[in-house]
């Protein structure tokens, strides 16, 4: 690597200083497709709730059906409003795909709490065995 000065006044000094960038190339990819499978992304219901924040929580199971309540007492499942009454079916639905199936209620901070009582019974009733209230 290092050319002595003799070679250098002669004249017969190689300039095979290159870097080949193939294999850096092929490093970079690989790493790229590494975080791309590794990477799980879990979406949230899609609506805007500021959730209250717990010393206690834990982390979300990926296969949990969500159930949104905003402050106003709205009902939202996976992104789309929904009213109390048709609750009841849609977590029926998701029990007899996922019999093991867990119901996390996300609640807005000012959310009633009448409210979150109503939905956490008919996930009850229904037979859900784990429900979970979402934190910050």
């Amino acid at each position: 690597m290092f050319q002595s000065v003799q070679a250098i006044k002669r004249g017969t000094a190689s300039h095979s200083g290159e870097i080949s960038m193939a294999p850096l190339i092929d490093m970079v990819f690989i790493l790229l497709i590494f975080f791309l499978v590794t990477t799980s992304f879990v979406s949230d219901t899609g609506i805007e709730v500021e959730r209250a924040t717990a010393a206690t929580a834990v982390p979300l199971s990926s296969d949990a059906m969500r159930v949104s309540i905003t402050a106003s007492g709205g009902i939202y499942l996976e992104g789309q409003l929904v009213e109390l009454n048709m609750l009841q079916g849609k977590i029926q639905g998701f029990l007899s795909q996922h019999p093991n199936g867990s119901i996390v209620v996300i609640p807005d901070k000012n959310t009633v709490s009448g409210r979150l009582v109503e939905v956490m019974d008919i996930a009850k009733i229904v037979g859900t065995r784990d429900i979970a209230v979402a934190t910050e």
